[in-house]
């Protein structure tokens, strides 16, 4: 008897239930389809919205250039001499290497994302216009526009209105920040190949700044090498002239032989870091923007938002 009551008592419960679940969807589906114009109305303003938000942005264009890391012809010398004379060295406090160092190729590419190399690298070229003040570039003459309120090029004088600290003229901070995103390296791991890209409104711009960044890396690096090359040999010079045992002259006598062939080996080269295998080109086609995926994910928005705000209003005015 008892069994029966408490299975009635569930049957009921559940059925009370399952109807409330059941009303809930059609009234959320009801709601939606009674509000299908507000729906409809703000997402085609939205979908309006992206097109024209697209189709005011200018074009981008990407050059790239892929790179080889240089063979390092006199990295071999010190190696070997640490491993004949490593003991010897040591106890004349001299440190050969041997152990594992930063990667030459890796430290470039790092030189060529710091802050230092690239206010250097804007500063030598004076590109800091053309990276923080165009406004759009011209097909039929190849002519960069700037942005009027930012940049005067009649006087070549930065007209910009900025708080302090700020000034009218962007600091190398503030370049420094643009400068990252338009500038692109990457190193691949599995064949060591590093691709630098630039993208710029100007498709000859970009093909520029690409290779000048290959020019100038290596002649940066090249640089630190013979400069260190030769601090190197005036100390051991002065090492030989303080001793008299023959296994330690012959030790230093080796080191600057081989610094003497570190500084041989940058003078005979420009391509001293990186080997150019296929040079920058100056892009046809645009990489961006996106318009199209613009577009689409405006409309979306716009639909999801239309929705929200339809369902909102609908348990708003229930709940009053």
């Amino acid at each position: 008897m008892n069994k029966d009551i408490n299975k009635s008592i569930t049957d009921a419960q559940f059925a009370n239930v399952q109807p409330d679940d059941e009303i809930d969807l059609r009234e959320l589906f009801s709601v939606i389809w009674q509000g299908k114009r507000l729906i409809i109305a703000i997402t085609a303003v939205f979908a309006v919205g992206a097109v024209v938000f697209a189709l005011s942005q200018q074009n981008t264009y990407k050059s790239e250039a892929l790179l080889a890391p240089a063979s390092e012809e006199q990295g071999g010398g010190l190696s070997a001499l640490a491993g004949q004379f490593g003991g010897l060295a040591s106890m004349a406090g001299i440190n050969l290497g041997g152990g594992g160092g930063v990667d030459k190729t890796q430290m470039a590419i790092e030189v060529m994302k710091s802050r230092q190399f690239a206010s250097q690298f804007i500063q030598n070229h004076q590109i800091l216009a053309d990276l923080m003040a165009v406004e759009k570039w011209n097909l039929n003459n190849n002519s960069i526009q700037y942005d009027p309120e930012l940049y005067d090029s009649s006087q070549n004088k930065w007209v910009r209105e900025v708080k302090a600290p700020f000034k009218p003229e962007p600091s190398m901070q503030e370049a420094y920040k643009e400068f990252s995103k338009v500038i692109s390296v990457n190193s691949a791991k599995d064949t060591g190949m590093v691709t630098v890209s630039v993208e710029h409104m100007s498709p000859y711009v970009a093909q520029q700044w690409a290779n000048w960044l290959i020019e100038d890396i290596n002649k940066v690096m090249k640089e630190r090498d013979v400069t260190e090359a030769h601090r190197s040999s005036e100390f051991l010079q002065n090492q030989i002239a303080k001793t008299n045992v023959a296994d330690i002259r012959t030790i230093l006598y080796q080191l600057i032989e081989e610094q003497t062939k570190t500084i041989m080996f940058a003078e005979v080269r420009d391509e001293y870091v990186f080997k150019t295998i296929d040079p920058a080109l100056v892009p046809e086609e645009k990489a961006g923007p996106k318009r199209a995926l613009i577009c689409v994910l405006g409309t979306l928005l716009g639909g999801m938002l239309a929705v929200m705000i339809v369902l909102i209003r609908h348990f708003v005015r229930k709940e009053e």
